[in-house]
């Protein structure tokens, strides 16, 4: 299916020249490009219409999981009709693997896993091996090693009505794709086997597939809702992908076995050369413990560390990641567009990876706990990263120099289509006189922010450091401003839903470090308020101040208070590039007749769905449950889903108990009496992304 842009919008602008030089650049074969777009000028839409006169798979890139899953919903809206996927680390929390050899102590790998996110991992990968009009966003989780992408594909299966089918044979084929069996409720991964039927749920769907043994064939194939049960319909067939992305085939397993166990007999040797008995035994008992389940299961905890082997690549060979899983010519080349959003970010973070890795790797393996294949599950070096994608679109309205050394003079997007300037840039004294404990940057940034709210706009304000930031708005709410803060300590779907939160106006001020610099696209802030901007570093260079300022350059209100004592360099600068962007586009619309109008955008966020497939479960359940029910009979049904909640809570499964929660919710808006208060559910405890 060929991408088809769809969008009430027409290039305007700098954008249509943009565009076709992009798009020239890409067809003549150029390797990297680089578009200086400032804040609001329609990037993104600029590389839509690129995407789709190129009629390429694409890759986007983007430094943080926030950016992503906006820039996946922006892309989604101008692509309704094509494959748009959202591919970031499933962890929520993540302590890795390590052993600090001063203290001999070792750390175990600890992850919580999300779900959510695993399931939209496997749709992305699923969706590269299915067709071709498929765009990925992804955050720098793209380089990580990943399963093999052939062995991924070749294990997958058909499923339709009339093929041969037995049932013993089928359940086998299920293990062997890495599918847990269960007698319980069934969750992504898992199946059951009941009667002459077996139920199973796949790791990118939350449906149940029910599918029936008739005569010794497939006799049918029911979709049912995972909760309900209700008949969704009935397809005649569908493909069933492996449950995990490492996956291999039994005889390239029994290689791989075969594989490690020679590395265990010469790693044990070369420790006892050296007189290092402890870590010989050390290695020796955890890798058999290892092989133990990989023979008996096809699976261990940390098999990514063995990837080498069941890849079969050869040492210093660099893993499979995400980006194997794009189309690549007969030779081999990429064949595939990839777009790095945020460049001047984006292009060190991915270049960081590889080097913290390995030095975590190479004591680990020094002392006993993994063999050295494990220094081959990595990212990807920087220069692998470059051999492994496509050509290259840059996006930045600050690019960095590898950016610009690569690809030359950028093609510049200053102005905006909707005629909206740069801010108004303000500089007021850090200290000053104040009546109060706080400086009185606080005090005059609280008066702003009052007046900002009161004509019904919002506010970012930027802080050093997390604490900061978590201090600020607590302190904001006590002068009766709503505010909630936001750093990289929140979890991935709270970020996403807080952002959407404050475009709701459900709050009115929001406070951050890094996380509010690039890409956030919030036109409903009219006052961006920057703490401490004479603390010359990182968040306060010249990049990141110039990135922090265009976060008001969507409202036609937009202005940005630097709180300064001293005029550093990087202040000096940002305020002169501003100010020269700010001229450009001012006599542009001096010259067309262009009054500048705020950015309109459709608030929503990638967790809608979640939260409304939720929200209909809850409905239909309560349908059930309260046909025809009196007082007497409602009161008893909450202490029976209280009783059901807590039992939940006890086994961990929040998803459940979420459910239950937002039932009991409901049930108490029907009751002709509010129950006290000391039984209600801790919407706390039973959050559904813990």
């Amino acid at each position: 299916m060929a991408f088809t842009l769809e969008t009430q919008y027409v290039p305007a602008g700098d954008q249509p020249a943009a565009i076709d030089a992009l798009v020239a650049g890409v067809r003549a074969g150029r390797r990297h490009q680089t578009l200086l777009g400032v804040t609001g000028s329609g990037k993104t839409f600029t590389a839509a219409n690129v995407i789709q006169a190129i009629q390429k798979p694409t890759l986007v890139i983007a430094h943080n999981k926030t950016l992503a899953a906006q820039l996946t919903q922006e892309y989604r809206e101008f692509f309704p009709q094509n494959a748009v996927h959202y591919f970031v680390s499933y962890y929520d929390y993540y302590q890795p693997e390590a052993y600090m050899p001063v203290t001999d102590t070792y750390i175990e790998k600890e992850a919580m896993i999300n779900d959510e996110i695993d399931r939209l991992r496997h749709a992305s990968t699923q969706a590269l091996l299915t067709r071709d009009d498929v765009i990925i966003v992804a955050s720098v989780s793209c380089i990580y090693g990943l399963g093999s992408p052939e062995e991924y594909e070749k294990v997958h299966r058909r499923i339709a009505v009339g093929d041969p089918f037995e049932r013993t044979a089928f359940v086998r084929f299920l293990v062997e794709l890495q599918f847990e069996r269960t007698i319980a409720d069934l969750e992504p991964g898992m199946f059951r086997a009941v009667g002459n039927a077996v139920e199973l749920m796949p790791v990118n769907e939350q449906v149940l597939y029910r599918i029936e043994q008739r005569a010794g064939v497939i006799g049918s194939i029911t979709r049912l809702n995972a909760v309900s049960r209700a008949v969704i319909d009935s397809p005649n067939e569908f493909f069933l992908f492996p449950a995990k992305h490492y996956v291999t085939a039994p005889e390239k397993r029994d290689r791989a076995v075969a594989d490690i166990e020679a590395e265990l007999t010469a790693q044990v040797a070369a420790f006892e050369r050296a007189g290092k008995i402890l870590e010989a035994d050390r290695i020796k008992r955890r890798t058999r413990y290892d092989l133990a389940l990989i023979r008996e299961v096809g699976y261990c905890n940390g098999i990514e560390n063995y990837s080498r082997h069941f890849d079969g690549r050869a040492p210093g060979e660099p893993p499979y990641t995400l980006l194997s899983y794009f189309p690549h010519r007969a030779d081999g080349t990429p064949d595939f567009l990839t777009i790095i959003d945020e460049s001047h970010v984006t292009v060190p973070q991915l270049g960081g990876m590889y080097a913290g890795d390995q030095s975590r790797k190479r004591t680990l393996i020094e002392h006993g706990f993994r063999l050295p294949s494990a220094a081959d599950n990595r990212p990807l070096r920087f220069e692998e990263f470059e051999s492994n994608i496509g050509q290259v679109i840059y996006t930045s309205a600050t690019p960095g120099e590898y950016e610009l050394r690569h690809s030359g003079a950028p093609v510049e997007q200053v102005i905006r289509p909707t005629g909206l300037v740069d801010p108004e840039i303000v500089v007021r004294p850090v200290t000053g006189s104040t009546e109060t404990a706080f400086p009185g940057q606080i005090k005059d940034f609280i008066a702003e922010t009052q007046s900002v709210v009161a004509g019904g706009g919002r506010v970012l304000v930027t802080t050093l450091t997390k604490k900061m930031a978590e201090d600020l708005a607590e302190f904001l709410k006590g002068t009766e401003i709503k505010a909630e803060y936001i750093h990289s300590d929140v979890k991935t779907i709270d970020r996403i839903t807080i952002l959407t939160r404050f475009r709701k106006g459900e709050f009115d001020c929001l406070v951050g470090v890094n996380l509010l610099r690039e890409g956030l696209d919030l036109p409903e802030v009219e006052l961006v308020g920057i703490l401490d901007a004479d603390k010359e570093g990182f968040l306060r260079s010249e990049t990141a101040l110039i990135q922090t300022m265009g976060r008001a350059a969507r409202n036609i209100k937009g202005r940005v208070i630097l709180y300064a004592d001293q005029m550093t360099g990087s202040l000096e600068r940002a305020i002169q590039e501003t100010d020269r962007r700010r001229e450009k586009q001012l006599a542009y619309n001096k010259a067309h007749g262009i009054t500048p109008k705020t950015i309109t955008k459709r608030i929503t966020d990638i967790t809608e769905g979640i939260v409304r497939e939720r929200e209909a479960t809850v409905e239909m359940l309560l349908a059930l449950d309260t046909a025809n029910a009196d007082p007497t009979r409602l009161r008893a049904l909450l202490t029976e889903k209280r009783e059901q909640l807590e039992r939940a809570v006890e086994v961990l499964d929040f998803e459940s108990a979420a459910i239950l929660r937002d039932e009991m919710y409901k049930l108490e808006e029907r009751l002709p009496e509010k129950p006290k208060k000391k039984g209600r559910p801790n919407p706390r405890r039973v959050d559904l992304t813990e």
